[in-house]
């Protein structure tokens, strides 16, 4: 396990106003956090840079900020046209 690993959770749905952080955390947490993400068949994006942003005092179920949009949506639109192809 790397000890500085962080993983964040966004998922998003037509009736929130933006993406929503489901899950956070970090070292094993984060561990367990990619792992059920793994299990349950849930794409993995590394993008540290949203992971930082992410990790600024968001609370779990929270619509991420305004200034998290545009790299969550990079995000989502990858994961999206993956589970296309």
């Amino acid at each position: 396990m790397e000890a500085g690993k962080t993983a964040s959770a966004i998922a998003y749905s037509p009736e929130d106003p933006a993406p929503r952080l489901i899950a956070a955390g970090k070292g094993r947490e984060a561990e367990r956090i990619i792992a059920a993400a793994e299990e349950a068949g849930v794409a993995i994006v590394e993008d540290p840079a949203l992971a930082a942003l992410l990790d600024t005092g968001i609370k779990i179920g929270d619509t991420i900020p305004v200034w998290c949009w545009e790299a969550a949506a990079k995000i989502l639109s990858f994961v999206l046209m993956k589970d296309k192809g």
